[in-house]
């Protein structure tokens, strides 16, 4: 039998002898009294990490798990932060939190702490999206900001986003001193848990439709949804916190044929109809889908738990609802709103989109024919949130996003927000309906004047201690030696962003790149292909992103075109050994 490791035993002891509740000691004598071993290991082997985004994983007792203790911790740390970097100043912040199991419980712990701090907190009496957690920092002022979820992860997880004044997620240096902060909490002791209810105002209902105003007032074509009012439209908010505001900015845009998924549209953190609440997964809109082949629907759309990723399924060209892709997506809002913003005289020439690395660069080829600066940033909706900020009262902000479902329109958020992206992909789909055409026709018209771009993104995992010696390894195998070819193309340039160099593999030259330090490489074939890896910095896994791209010749051409491109992916895929 596998015996528990001493330091892993004087660690639970440490809890069982500490000031800790007595629900949280029964939990961990009964793992002791039943010799359940592996889960005490996971559970106290580590102290989880407070990250550049925060915290994440399983739910239970233990200094690796999310609990009361754990997010206390987080808490006073950035309370201690937040009083350090604001001396003399009142200090408010803003909470919210999703429909995970026990994210209310923890939401009011967040509170607790706070308020005991003589911080000011303004407090969403219910569950309420990420993006309006992000608004309501800047609305109201507040010094930072806290969202209780754990995204699109399983059931069993939870966690805790911090976001600073401007309403985005920390960036550098700020995110390492608060990591720092919540890393000299050594004892629960510290931890202010006795809320002072006068530090505490509760918000609701006027932050929603201050955040709906502001939606409302960027739409960009109402003179089409007028006339295509009654576009189908089947929403799921996968159990999530979406049904609290995407109907509603919906309805706000002037669309009333709209059809909730009603199996999905209850907030459950046990997420019962789904595997995963992930709108990048297929099974997670089965049933969305399922209702748009009955009632003929136009589009369909899925929020995750916190409402800041939206997948869609639009018909194609044989009048089937298929989904599409993050990267697809992408290029259709923008192109839809450069064209829109366009029509209306509303191009400027001070206009800017911004985009990750890792992002379709059909993005970029579109913003440069229309007269539009596009950015390109490290994978992290962050980064994109940070230029927006540096740029705030300089340059206007189109929109933007990531491969991973992640779209923002306008500036009155610093996250992702799949409400306003949710309005603005129906409104953009009632704009080419209005103009006798579908969203999947748009893609197919927009690869043929820009040319037709496809991406994959395959994910390696490799367990344990040996599998992240792996992943390191390969990376540097990569740097050190970087393939010659491609999907049957040279290589002619290589960007490495943890030395923040690119090289010209021709010339040999160098010049240096200007994106913050990250164990990143991007490849750039003769032929335009561009394949990206990079190593998650949370768990043992490799994600390498593919892009290629040709001339798409003809409507007609578009199967075989698409069936060339998925055999080069393969390729690219086969010569990088993955």
């Amino acid at each position: 039998m596998q015996e528990l490791d001493p330091t892993i035993l004087q660690k639970a002891n440490a809890w069982l002898e500490g000031n800790y509740d007595a629900d949280v000691k029964q939990q961990i004598q009964k793992l002791l009294d039943d010799k359940s071993y592996a889960e005490l290991t996971d559970a106290f082997y580590k102290d989880l990490e407070f990250g550049t985004g925060g915290l994440r994983g399983t739910m239970g007792p233990g200094s690796n798990r999310i609990n009361k203790y754990t997010i206390g911790a987080a808490t006073q740390g950035l309370a201690n932060y937040l009083k350090k970097t604001y001396p003399g100043e009142q200090i408010k912040v803003a909470i919210a939190h999703d429909s995970r199991n026990n994210s209310d419980l923890l939401a009011g712990i967040t509170a607790d702490v706070f308020s005991a701090n003589g911080i000011y907190v303004y407090f969403f009496k219910a569950l309420r999206p990420t993006p309006e957690l992000s608004f309501a920092v800047r609305h109201f002022g507040c010094k930072s900001g806290v969202m209780l979820t754990a995204s699109h992860n399983p059931k069993e997880y939870n966690g805790y986003k911090a976001y600073g004044h401007d309403g985005g997620q920390y960036v550098s240096p700020a995110d390492k001193d608060v990591m720092k902060e919540v890393a000299a909490i050594t004892s629960i002791d510290e931890i202010k848990f006795e809320r002072n209810q006068a530090n505490i105002e509760l918000i609701g209902e006027e932050v929603d439709q201050l955040y709906l105003d502001k939606i409302k007032a960027l739409s960009v074509s109402p003179d089409a949804i007028q006339r295509q009012k009654d576009l189908k439209i089947v929403y799921s908010p996968l159990h999530g916190t979406g049904i609290t505001m995407v109907p509603k900015a919906l309805a706000e845009f002037g669309f009333e044929n709209v059809t909730v998924v009603e199996e999905q549209a209850t907030p459950d953190g046990n997420f019962p109809t789904v595997v995963y609440p992930n709108p990048e997964e297929k099974e997670a809109l089965t049933l969305a889908m399922k209702k748009a082949a009955e009632i003929d629907a136009d589009l369909v759309m899925a929020t995750d738990p916190d409402a800041d990723r939206v997948g869609i399924a639009a018909k194609n060209p044989d009048g089937e609802i298929v989904l599409m892709n993050g990267n697809q997506a992408a290029s259709l809002l923008i192109n839809y709103l450069l064209t829109a913003w366009q029509e209306k005289g509303k191009l400027t020439g001070n206009e800017y989109i911004v985009k990750t690395i890792v992002t379709s660069y059909l993005l970029d080829k579109i913003a440069a024919d229309k007269g539009v600066e596009c950015y390109n940033t490290l994978t992290g909706f962050k980064y994109i949130g940070e230029l927006m900020t540096k740029f705030e009262g300089k340059k206007t902000f189109i929109g933007g996003g990531e491969e991973s479902y992640g779209y923002l329109i306008g500036d009155i958020v610093r996250d992702k927000d799949a409400v306003v992206s949710a309005a603005f992909i129906a409104e953009m789909t009632a704009f080419y309906k209005d103009k006798g055409s579908s969203l999947f026709e748009a893609l197919i018209e927009t690869y043929l004047q820009y040319g037709f771009y496809k991406e994959t993104l395959i994910s390696i995992t490799k367990k344990g201690q040996s599998g992240a010696e792996e992943i390191k390894a390969m990376i540097e195998k990569f740097r050190t030696n970087p393939p010659a070819t491609l999907g049957g193309s040279k290589v002619v340039a290589l960007k490495d962003y943890e030395k923040q160099v690119e090289t010209d593999l021709n010339t040999g030259a160098t010049k240096p790149l200007d994106l913050p330090v990250s164990d990143v490489l991007q490849f750039f074939t003769e032929d335009g292909s561009i394949i990206s890896a990079r190593p998650s910095g949370t768990e043992p896994k490799i994600k390498f992103y593919c892009s290629v791209n040709t001339k798409l010749a003809s409507k007609e051409a578009f199967k075989a075109t698409e069936a060339e491109l998925d055999a080069k992916l393969q390729n690219i895929m086969k010569d990088l050994g993955v």
